[in-house]
């Protein structure tokens, strides 16, 4: 086989296009991927919209990438061909600016953000072409498709639970049950937290509380911070929703030295009064995605506790419809494309 088919975006708000492509010859420092599975995650609807200014179009979507190494550019001699690898939203960095050397990649300063699927040519596609250095060897526990959304999903939540300083006995809060909340949740629970989630309605209580919590509160029927303060406050309030207001309406449920912390987002400013920052010695932070060794240390951990997503199979034939679906708000659980 000499050509492939994959999805491309061409333009914003434009439709997934199908098409053919010659398979290409890896280059110096590139690995060629043989994909085995992508998942749809939120991010392509802010690729869809045109929200990144760093995005470029056409471009072929999807960054929570499993799959095999199928050859080796000149100059790369790891991972073995035939190796089961994962590639995530961070495609490469300039590997010399101050964060690059410390191994924290995905704050690289050197240059634009390269970024899989967004400026880089992604998984929505048989063949994917990876940079060096930029793809994670996959441990033997995890099922390469199941473990897809761990790319982005996975290690969002879990490098941003160990960013903000959560450890066993934190009392920890998750506003949202998406990809995002409920790896969090999963997360949080295996390594000992105390964990109350927060979502609009009870819908995925009882999913919540099989994967670990211990407090729910839905938020059409309670304010989100008196629930928390009732609860006994927490240390950690994780907003995964995609908007900004989710995360401010339950600041107030945060205990002294709480951390305010920001994963998912939108385009409304963080505004607080300095008063309660000040008092609590509160803080706000965000999270990006991770480096590969953060990406690295979410894959054995969640194999160490057997933690994958929930997924639903689907083919890249699916995949306009499922993403206009997303964009409309009209979807629920985890997307996966599969190639086998």
């Amino acid at each position: 086989m000499t050509s492939y088919i994959s999805a491309t975006l061409t333009a914003p708000e434009t439709r997934l296009e199908l098409a053919e492509r010659e398979i290409p010859e890896p280059g110096p420092d590139e690995i060629l991927v043989k994909v085995a599975a992508c998942g749809m995650c939120f991010s392509e609807v802010n690729q869809l919209h045109g929200h990144y200014p760093f995005g470029r179009f056409p471009v072929v979507p999807g960054h929570e990438i499993s799959g095999v190494v199928a050859k080796l550019g000149p100059g790369v001699q790891w991972p073995e061909v035939g190796t089961p690898v994962g590639a995530q939203f961070l495609y490469s960095s300039c590997g010399h600016c101050d964060y690059c050397v410390r191994g924290d990649q995905m704050l690289c300063d050197g240059g634009p953000k390269q970024v899989t699927g967004v400026n880089h040519d992604g998984g929505y596609a048989e063949y994917f072409i990876a940079r060096a250095g930029f793809v994670t060897p996959l441990p033997a526990a995890l099922d390469p498709v199941a473990a897809a959304p761990l790319m982005c999903a996975g290690i969002t939540a879990f490098n941003g639970l160990r960013q903000a300083g959560a450890v066993a006995g934190s009392r920890v809060a998750v506003l949202g049950t998406g990809g995002v909340g409920t790896m969090a949740v999963r997360f949080a629970a295996a390594i000992g937290a105390r964990v109350a989630v927060v979502s609009r309605s009870r819908r995925a209580e009882d999913e919540m509380r099989a994967y670990g919590a211990e407090h729910f509160i839905a938020a059409e029927a309670q304010d989100p911070a008196e629930a928390l303060l009732a609860w006994g406050g927490a240390d950690l309030v994780m907003n995964t929703a995609p908007d900004t207001a989710t995360g401010l309406a339950a600041f107030g449920g945060l205990r002294p030295d709480g951390t305010l912390l920001y994963l998912g987002y939108g385009p409304e400013p963080v505004t607080l009064q300095p008063i309660g920052l000040v008092l609590g010695r509160r803080r706000v932070m965000g999270s990006p995605s991770g480096s590969p060794k953060d990406m690295r240390d979410t894959l054995e951990f969640a194999a160490a506790h057997n933690i994958v997503p929930d997924v639903t199979r689907v083919t890249l034939d699916d995949a306009p419809n499922i993403l206009e679906s997303m964009a409309a708000g009209k979807t629920h659980g985890r997307s996966v494309i599969t190639f086998n």
